[in-house]
């Protein structure tokens, strides 16, 4: 399979069309012959939803159905740009990496692809769909910031904003579960059992680049954090078990003198 399938799916704009183009895709592609992108710009999105800064985007209590809705739709959001991002890093960096590394990230947007699609079926429940509310940006702005670096690219989205997601999500998870919105919260526990393994894709490839480049990999990921993402390094909480298992050491997220 030529790499036009792959860009056809970077590009499509509606949701479905994506899903369904990432699922086509073989699991391996080998793109050492073929040349990256010289002008890559952004992948296809829909028209909706408008894309507010992140303050801006309202936030709604779990108890009511308008609150869970809000939910569905802003990790909805998350999971389709994390398509676009999982295939902007086959795209942009494959053909200068081992092909394990195209293979790891096609698996990536085919689990993203799923989340996505199991999340706007919830949404459809509730007589809601993709693209209805407001969202924010900031997963494609931190892509922009890394695409001249795939060492910055796995330091800054799988091991920060992704990170995140497996210390934030088990406290959705009960939230949810308190509301009696078990549905919801079973989707949360797919999600969060797969994203261990993206991150941990994540921190694997950085360590190898660290290691292919003489670097210290602690140092360099602190340095890249403070350039990057300065807050990034929080108390908490954190969910230690899920990090470990995705291969971070606990000095690479702790606060100094935290532990």
């Amino acid at each position: 399979m030529s790499i036009a399938a792959l860009q056809a799916a970077w590009a499509a704009r509606d949701p479905q069309e994506k899903c369904a183009r990432v699922q086509a895709l073989p699991p391996a592609l080998d793109l050492a012959a073929e040349a990256p992108p010289t002008a890559l710009g952004r992948p296809g999105r829909p028209a909706q939803p408008a894309l507010l800064p992140p303050h801006q985007v309202p936030r709604r209590r779990l108890g009511s159905a308008t609150g869970r809705v809000a939910l569905l739709h802003a990790i909805a959001h998350i999971e389709f740009n994390a398509i676009n991002l999982a295939l902007d890093a086959v795209l942009r960096f494959g053909s200068r990496m081992p092909a394990d590394f195209a293979a790891d990230w096609l698996s990536v947007a085919r689990d993203e692809a799923r989340h996505y699609t199991m999340l706007r079926a919830r949404l459809k429940v509730h007589g809601a769909d993709y693209g209805e509310l407001p969202a924010h940006d900031g997963l494609w702005e931190a892509a922009e910031k890394t695409a001249d670096d795939v060492l910055a690219r796995m330091a800054l989205v799988p091991r920060v904003l992704e990170a995140r997601g497996l210390d934030v999500t088990p406290g959705m998870i009960a939230r949810l579960e308190a509301v009696d919105a078990q549905a919801e919260a079973d989707c949360l526990r797919v999600i969060l059992a797969e994203e261990v393994r993206h991150v941990e894709i994540g921190t694997r490839w950085f360590d190898w680049l660290c290691q292919r480049r003489g670097l210290e990999r602690v140092a360099t990921f602190h340095a890249l954090l403070a350039e990057h993402a300065p807050g990034a390094r929080h108390a908490g909480p954190h969910n230690h078990a899920a990090r470990a298992e995705a291969g971070f050491l606990r000095v690479e997220y702790l606060p100094e003198g935290v532990d």
